[in-house]
């Protein structure tokens, strides 16, 4: 079991505290009207949130990655699209080029994103290629002194709010994963625009839309590692996400449990509260070990991130097991409250439609359990 430092625990009751003043009251709102939730995005900024593990002297807060998923843990169980636009804009917004950038690119684009003046987008998915990331169609043509980019992608996390974007493009036609190349890319570069919004089921107030590249013109300085470094970029960089988002589905999940504990104790049937029928009170204990479980895989994962060691099978197996937990606690929340927990007067609802997408994106749960059985296949016997 992880044991919070004093630090680690400061960082907790902070944004514990900020999340359940000023975000929680939003939540219901921002899933209605589906906007983009500025002002919690500018309140995080304020705190030094939007760069929690970013080194300080990229303008980050240089704080750990478990101190980041506690972080995102807390937002998350305020209003999930919230954390999950903290968490995306952090680990596949910045990292790409914290990691991968030269220093020229880190120095012009890693302050401003590390200190929430700008988001960063992430954008590897296309229409034909999602989980087989080595479909990527679209291309990157060199030409002179710039690249061409010419293509669509699809279901872009931060997409429109989002100003600063890492691309990735065949430079190669026909080779594969070995074919791809990272860009970085601005917003208003000519020739790149935003194309359809996508109508979600869930975290309704992140922004989620497509990409158009018509001859959209990038210098050869925006290039992002090495030419065909791409996969390699984009698979180190969503190892990282995962543990992001599995403590977006954990503060997911406690939500929906405290929802649906607190209704247990206070509805009487027969005579007494519900909470006191074992069938009740076994399916929120079952719940809570769910919850903590999983919170000690993600806890487990960022350590191991933090102290250097290899972090990726225990990324995917957090992803996987809080995500998929995290949709079941919803399920057993709603069905705990009954009619009320199907109504929208409650928040369990959109908990659970909040829940789904993290079985889905920063790679699907049935390919998290490729990559783990790989791990696992792979390992020496002691």
């Amino acid at each position: 079991m992880a044991i919070l430092n004093e630090d680690q625990l400061a960082v907790q009751q902070l944004v514990r505290s900020f999340a359940k003043k000023e975000i929680a009251p939003r939540a219901a709102h921002y899933d209605h009207s589906e906007e983009f939730p500025w002002d919690n995005i500018k309140g995080l900024a304020e705190l030094g949130l939007m760069g929690m593990p970013i080194p300080e002297e990229y303008g980050g807060a240089g704080l750990d990655n478990l101190s980041y998923a506690l972080a995102v843990e807390e937002v998350s169980k305020a209003c999930a699209a919230t954390g999950a636009i903290m968490s995306i804009h952090t680990s596949a917004g910045i990292l790409p080029i914290l990691l991968f950038g030269n220093e020229e690119q880190k120095r012009k684009y890693v302050p401003a994103l590390a200190q929430g003046q700008k988001i960063g987008a992430f954008a590897l998915t296309e229409p034909n290629a999602g989980s087989d990331a080595g479909a990527v169609s679209t291309t990157a043509k060199e030409d002179g002194d710039s690249y061409v980019i010419n293509g669509t992608k699809c279901f872009i996390s931060n997409a429109g709010p989002a100003e600063t974007y890492s691309v990735f493009a065949s430079t190669n036609p026909g080779s594969g994963v070995k074919g791809i190349t990272g860009f970085i890319v601005e917003k208003g570069t000519p020739g790149f625009s935003i194309g359809k919004k996508e109508e979600k089921m869930g975290i309704r107030a992140s922004a989620t839309a497509e990409l158009v590249f018509d001859n959209c013109r990038v210098p050869k300085e925006n290039l992002l590692g090495n030419i065909g470094q791409g996969f390699k970029i984009a698979m180190v960089v969503l190892d990282s996400a995962r543990i992001g988002v599995g403590a977006q589905a954990v503060g997911i999940a406690q939500a929906a449990y405290e929802e649906a504990l607190a209704y247990a104790k206070v509805r009487e049937q027969f005579g007494k509260p519900i909470a006191a029928n074992q069938a009740i009170g076994f399916m929120l204990a079952d719940m809570g070990i769910r919850i903590e479980a999983a919170r000690q895989l993600v806890h487990y994962a960022a350590n191991l991130k933090d102290s250097g060691a290899p972090f990726g099978k225990e990324a995917a197996m957090c992803k996987t097991f809080a995500s998929d937990m995290s949709v079941q606690v919803a399920l057993d929340a709603i069905q705990i409250m009954g009619g009320y927990g199907y109504s929208r007067e409650y928040p369990v609802e959109r908990l659970l439609r909040d829940a789904k997408i993290t079985q889905i994106y920063e790679g699907t749960n049935q390919i998290q359990r490729v990559v783990i059985a790989n791990y696992l296949l792979s390992e020496r016997k002691g």
